[in-house]
């Protein structure tokens, strides 16, 4: 016969585990998306236009969410309001018009989807560089003070925006997409664009890219641990001040990819162009709980799908729908979908 010993830690260490309680995952975010699908159905009529709008304002969303996942990422981790992440959204554009100039020679499906990446690679390397040094020369002397920080950071949107004119010119530059993505797939009759679907798989690998290096990288760890304890990481060895630099370049050259990404769905390119997506970007940011990378996710997802429908069904109302959309959220969560905590 044998007799069971318990160490006399192992029930203290088991219940103060127990004690502990988890977090729950708030699904209410995520539904809403679903629900706003949903209720558009009937009002839609067609099964296939709702389908296709469907697609086409998931698509809309992703895209947004690459140019606004970059300013997420260097406020929710920097505490930095940053005004000129248009100029790189911009940069980003204006870059890949050159590139897919150059490489217009290239034939066949595979050379053109190359040329498409090549431009995407070289917009998010340059608007990366210029990243690094906006935040050496305009960001870094206004830390922790956030009116200063929308002051400059505003001032160095213009003059990026004149230092664009001065290179490719004042005019709209077209940027039209290439053979292999125009056309669309056949579902039935709903007809899903074959560049929709490219911008779908790109925003979905980037959303994932920033979710499993932020929770489950040691750089991740360290980033969220600085912006909680600053000192306390120093002590430890790391210089967190690289790190923050790192997530600035890094949210740079999203807003580069972003950019590429925009000026392919508009098919033409202007100076101004930040500018104007800079609008669009702080709504989501604003409904996404300023920070929250899972927030601006599902805003951009909201944003999208609201601008097509509306769009198809009052295209008056399109005009302010993501304006109506931002009030609503902030009257039923005033502060938005996933609130950073620490905020």
């Amino acid at each position: 016969m044998t007799a069971t010993v318990s160490t006399p830690t192992a029930a203290p260490a088991a219940a103060a585990a127990a004690a502990v309680p988890k977090a729950r995952f708030d699904w209410v975010p995520l539904a809403l998306v679903a629900a706003l699908a949903l209720a558009a159905w009937p009002l839609i009529g067609s099964s296939s236009t709702w389908l296709t709008l469907t697609v086409a304002g998931l698509a809309m969303g992703l895209i947004v969410f690459i140019t606004a996942s970059g300013l997420t990422l260097v406020f929710g981790l920097m505490d930095v309001l940053n005004f000129g992440h248009g100029v790189f959204i911009a940069l980003g554009a204006f870059v890949a018009t050159s590139v897919l100039g150059a490489t217009a020679g290239w034939t066949g499906g595979f050379g053109q989807l190359g040329g498409v990446f090549l431009a995407m690679l070289v917009a998010m390397a340059t608007a990366g560089a210029i990243g690094w040094a906006f935040e050496r020369v305009i960001v870094r002397p206004v830390y922790g003070l956030h009116l200063k920080q929308i002051l400059i950071t505003m001032g160095g949107m213009i003059v990026g925006e004149e230092i664009i004119k001065m290179i490719w010119g004042p005019g709209q530059i077209p940027l039209p997409l290439p053979d292999v993505l125009r056309g669309s797939y056949l579902i039935g009759d709903a007809a899903i664009g074959k560049y929709r679907v490219l911008a779908m798989v790109i925003g979905l690998v980037v959303f994932a890219a920033l979710v499993f290096t932020l929770n489950r990288t040691k750089i991740g760890l360290l980033i969220r641990a600085g912006v909680q304890d600053r000192e306390m990481v120093e002590s430890l060895g790391y210089r967190i001040r690289r790190l923050f630099v790192g997530v600035f370049v890094a949210g740079s050259a999203l807003a580069g990819l972003g950019g590429v990404m925009w000026g392919l769905f508009q098919q033409n390119v202007i100076p101004q162009l930040g500018g104007q997506v800079n609008v669009l970007i702080f709504i989501v940011i604003i409904i996404g709980g300023l920070g929250s990378t899972l927030g601006c996710f599902v805003g951009a997802l909201l944003v999208g799908l609201l601008a097509n429908y509306t769009g198809y069904l009052t295209p008056k109302v399109a005009l302010f729908s993501n304006i109506g959309l931002m009030v609503a959220i902030l009257l039923w969560r005033p502060q938005g979908l996933y609130p950073v905590t620490n905020r």
